[in-house]
């Protein structure tokens, strides 16, 4: 009996399984369609890729410039009034 329950619990298990993966097999995107999608990320834009260069140096700019003084530099910046 016990190894009857074993069997049939390790089957079961193995079902579930191959069910997810056969799901999982399905729902992925497909080789044409990953390559549609990294064509059109942000990244892949020369220009929009640029805006981020500079606006993430600006960023890092003032957080080097915060680090390094005592002032509360938010206030220069135009924070809440």
């Amino acid at each position: 009996m016990s190894s009857l329950r074993t069997l049939l619990t390790s089957s079961a298990l193995i079902a579930v399984m191959g069910l997810g993966y056969g799901m999982w097999s399905i729902i992925a995107p497909g080789e044409d369609r990953r390559r549609e999608i990294i064509r059109h990320l942000p990244e892949s834009n020369p220009v929009r890729m640029e805006e981020t260069r500079k606006r993430n140096a600006l960023v890092m700019e003032a957080l080097k410039e915060a680090a390094e003084t005592n002032e509360n530099i938010v206030r220069r910046f135009g924070g809440s009034k």
